[in-house]
């Protein structure tokens, strides 16, 4: 017990793939290692007994979060419980700033040694948060290349490991490769988030966006709703019944999904980057609680809210945020792009520089080695 009990923590779906790619890696060099904490499908699948599931502690916004407090709390505890019963020395925190941080204290305070993979984006907004990050953190594992010098300016010792997605988002054929100028029809994907409460916020405007651009649109379109892994069918079963226009719920190969498609309307998030990678136009749509929103206009250093924007260095896709998420507005903009194939072409060499930005393949091969180097010998 305690040299070899490794905890991780991921609180939200992309934690828990990015983990999990890790962990495969971190057995290979480490065999010995036995996972445990918080995690989803995902990570139970590559070998983590679990304390608790993440799709517990999901959710975005102060009004969501308080929803969950109780049961976050109690996690929480568990997770410290189950720390202390197994003399754990060291711990992968995986994004989920709100939760891992005050988790890092705790864990610091124990004599546990931690690592934190995929930053909190303290440099967008929060910055003060570095001041606790640089106490309490050991190793800050960074996937954009931008981060570890930001790091190490405010004295964290920070590595670049560059980001996981580039292995698991494949090259892949795009439709507008072999769409005429004058096309039959276009294929429009819609990209909620991975939240339950994503999925209540953000769905149903877009599913209204959707009817409205079916009505807008000069030729026909399909739509492609992608599912996340996270997301239970019957979240969708309301929505999709009372929404005015049929909809393809797919949530098999979704890299194949969106690069099928002509254009994502897709929720501000790691979705935005995995669009991006695949090369599939897209519009940028996002909505939180008011108080949620106010507090991240005064907090927020960033000048975009998408991470492609931010990653690219100019808004080189459109944003509609907050009282821009009115489905007018999001049709017409699709329906601007759909029509404008100069538009489109812009757009799609901005984001085949994507791959470029994010570094080198090997992203969850570096990060495992980084936390080996790490583990108590």
């Amino acid at each position: 017990m305690g040299g070899n009990d490794l905890l991780i923590v991921a609180g939200e779906a992309s934690g828990d793939l990015h983990g999990a790619r890790m962990l495969a890696e971190l057995r290979r060099i480490a065999p010995g290692v036995r996972a445990f904490g918080l995690g989803g499908d995902e990570l139970q699948g590559a070998g983590l007994d679990p304390v608790a599931h993440s799709s517990e502690i999901s959710v975005v916004g102060i009004t969501e979060a308080l929803k969950i407090l109780r049961r976050a709390r109690r996690i929480f505890h568990e997770l410290l419980a189950e720390v202390d019963r197994r003399g754990a020395r060291t711990a992968v925190l995986i994004d989920s700033p709100d939760f891992n941080l005050r988790l890092a204290k705790k864990l610091h305070a124990r004599g546990v040694r931690v690592i934190y993979y995929i930053s909190p984006q303290v440099w967008a907004w929060r910055r003060r948060r570095v001041h606790l990050i640089r106490r309490v953190v050991d190793k800050m594992l960074v996937v954009f290349p931008f981060e570890a010098e930001f790091y190490r300016d405010h004295q964290v010792d920070a590595a670049f490991v560059g980001h996981p997605l580039i292995d698991e988002v494949p090259r892949l054929p795009q439709v507008w490769d072999d769409t005429p100028e004058e096309p039959e029809s276009f294929r429009v994907a819609l990209m909620p988030g991975s939240r339950n409460s994503e999925i209540d916020r953000i769905l149903p405007f877009l599913l209204e966006s959707a009817e409205r651009l079916a009505g807008e649109s000069p030729v026909p379109v399909r739509f492609s709703l992608i599912r996340a892994p996270t997301i239970a069918p019957w979240k969708l079963k309301a929505p999709l019944e009372a929404a005015g226009v049929e909809v393809e719920v797919v949530s098999g190969d979704r890299f194949e999904a969106i690069a099928s498609c002509h254009l994502a309307l897709c929720a501000a998030g790691t979705a935005t980057v995995e669009v991006g990678l695949v090369g599939t136009p897209m519009v940028v749509v996002y909505k939180v609680s008011a108080w949620t929103y106010v507090l991240a206009k005064m907090l927020a250093h960033a000048p975009y809210a998408a991470m492609i924007n931010v990653l690219l260095g100019r808004e080189a896709v459109p944003e509609l945020i907050q009282d821009q998420t009115e489905p007018e507005i999001i049709s017409g903009r699709a329906v601007e792009l759909l029509t404008d194939r100069g538009r489109i072409g812009e757009m799609r060499e901005s984001l085949a520089q994507l791959r470029e930005v994010l570094g080198e393949p090997g992203a969850s091969r570096r990060a495992a080695a980084e936390v080996a180097r790490l583990l108590p010998t």
